[in-house]
Order: structure tokens, then sequence, then C-alpha cells
């Protein structure tokens, strides 16, 4: 170990606390000059004088003193998370990504759920601001919702994920591609008698999806009419209830469903076998965003994909390094094309 003149030998049994003084007496440069190399929250400078510090550091013991440095900015280098509930899987998925994209920049996530209810919202974020968060993540956000604009007048820095409400800083998957690509492959299969299963409206997500499903239909000349078009909500149920209104409005069933997202698919499935058709046979079905589940279901379903460790590392980026950018960022989703879609059968 280095030998270091000015450090004070610990009584028995207690660990003493290594200072950045002396850390920078030891490597001979100034305190500001240690405390900005050993800043966890900033990229790591490679100079020579940089990797000295942070070895010596090393040597030393020392350890960064996470609450005097936050008390010292005014900061608690948290940031609060504000989902609809922790039950629906993107949303918890989408956490664990933020948690992940926080820790690497020396912060810590914590979350609280709105139930997708406006007043839910601002109840649960008052709960985060009151434990004094540096920032928000939303993940709730509606297509009209001044609360965003509010929580940004009032001096509090935010990102919206997986929605935007097309002015704040947002970070989420390119939806209406995703929609495009969904019903582009099935078009792709034959398929021309396709339905629709969607989100709530009030979500970008939802109508997003919606809109690249029927510009892919027209552009291949199919018309989706109304009756083959129903959906209210994002949970496994409200894909149940679709799928029923779509099947039991219908002289035929349609050969091909698209779901606005996995949990409508899993929805669709159910009300499925309950008439009888065989999904990956009898009817083709496509779900979005390609949670865990959906490559283990007996019949593995074909979906789309957005990366969420890349959407809540954008989502950082657009909090911590305000003016980088674009403030709506999308990122490209991905077909993932598995047995459940399947070429008519009739």
């Amino acid at each position: 170990m280095r030998r270091n003149d000015s450090a004070v030998a610990p009584a028995a049994g207690e660990r003493r606390v290594v200072t950045l003084k002396e850390v920078a007496a030891e490597a001979g440069v100034s305190i500001s000059t240690v405390s900005r190399i050993l800043d966890e929250r900033t990229a790591q400078s490679q100079s020579a004088t940089a990797v000295r510090v942070r070895e010596i550091a090393n040597e030393l013991g020392y350890r960064r003193n996470v609450f005097a440095s936050q008390l010292r900015r005014g900061s608690t280098s948290t940031i609060g998370v504000l989902v609809p509930r922790l039950s629906d899987t993107v949303m918890a998925l989408m956490y664990e990504a933020i948690e992940r994209a926080a820790a690497a920049r020396g912060y810590v996530a914590v979350v609280a759920t709105t139930g997708d209810d406006a007043e839910g919202e601002q109840r649960a974020a008052q709960v985060l601001l009151d434990r004094n968060v540096d920032a928000l993540i939303i993940a709730s956000s509606r297509r009209v919702d001044s609360f965003p604009q509010s929580l940004q007048e009032s001096g509090i820095p935010l990102a919206l994920v997986l929605r935007t409400d097309g002015v704040s800083p947002s970070s989420l998957g390119d939806d209406e591609v995703g929609g495009y690509l969904a019903v582009r492959h099935l078009i792709d299969l034959g398929h021309r008698d396709i339905a629709l299963v969607t989100g709530p409206d009030f979500t970008s997500s939802a109508r997003d999806r919606l809109a690249g499903a029927l510009r892919a239909a027209r552009e291949a000349g199919i018309e989706i009419p109304p009756h083959r078009i129903a959906g209210d909500g994002f949970r496994i149920e409200h894909g149940a209830a679709a799928a029923e209104r779509i099947l039991d409005g219908a002289d035929t069933p349609p050969t091909a469903i698209f779901a606005a997202n996995d949990n409508l698919a899993l929805g669709v499935m159910a009300a499925s076998h309950r008439h009888g058709l065989r999904i990956g046979t009898d009817l083709a079905l496509v779900g979005y965003n390609d949670v865990p589940l959906a490559e283990a279901l007996p019949v593995p379903l074909t979906s789309v994909r957005t990366s969420f460790d890349q959407i809540a590392t954008t989502a950082l980026e657009l909090l911590l390094t305000p003016g980088a950018g674009p403030v709506i960022r999308r990122a490209m989703p991905t077909l993932i094309p598995r047995a459940s879609s399947c070429p008519p059968s009739r």
C-alpha cells in the first residue's frame, strides 16, 4: 500500500475515512481536480493525471461520501419514475432499464405508480417530489396533458418515456413504424382480412401504432372496416374483450389480428380459444413489445421489439444533458417473427 505520511492510524476495529484532501496531497493536484475525476456521474477521463488519481484513490481506500456530496450540491442523486402499474410487464421492464441507466450515471431510481389516472399521476409525482428527487421520468403521460408542462414551468427537470405529449422531452419507440411493420408482415404473408386490437386513445403509443397499421393497409389497397377495430386499454382483459367484440360481430372471423401490445395479444389468444380458433393455424397474431413471455408461449408470439435500455439511456441524456439534441427521440423497432403469424388458412 502507498505510504501516506498524513494518514492517521485508526483505532482498533475502526475504519478510517480517507478524504479528498489526502488523495489530492498524494497525487500532487488540487482537491477540485480530484473531486472532478472521481465524480461517478461523469464519463471517466483516460488522461494520465486521471488514471493516476484513480489509482492513488484505490490504494488509499478512498470511498466517495455520497451524503456529503449531495449536501454540497443540494442534490439527492435520485430520479423519480412514474409508471401506471408495476404489474404491467412493460412498465416493470422499463423501470428496470431506467434503474440500470441511472446507476451508470451515479444516480438511484425510485418508482411510484399512478394507476394510469391523471389525478393519480399528480399524487404520485408529489410523493416523489416531497422526497427531494432531482428529476422525474414519466411513463404515464397522456397525449393531451398539461401536467408535464406545469412541472417544467416549476423548474422540475423531466423526461417522458414510452409515450409523448408531443412537446416535453420524450424518449420512446417509433410506434408508428412499429404498427406499420406488424401489419406489413401480415400482408406479406397473404392476409387481407385483418383486425386491429388497439390500446387507449389517450396514449400516443396506441394512437401511433394504430396509425402505422392503417398506413400499411392503405398502401396495400386494404380497407380495415370499423367493426374490425376494437380496444380501449392495454391489459389482458382489454384484449380479450376487444377480440370477443370482433369475433362475435362477424359472420366469418378475420384471418389475422394485430394487437397493440403483448398483454392484448394474450387476451386475443384467450378469446380465440373460446371461439375454437387456433393461433398460428386458423388465426395469425402479432403483438408489440416482445416481453420475455412472448417467446415462451406454447405458440411463440410474433412481436415488435423496441429496446427499453436504449429508451432509458436516451431519457437520462435528455434529463442530464439538456440541449444536446432533439427534444423527442424515437428508437427504431424491429419485428420478431415467430409461429403465431402464419399464412391465411382460407
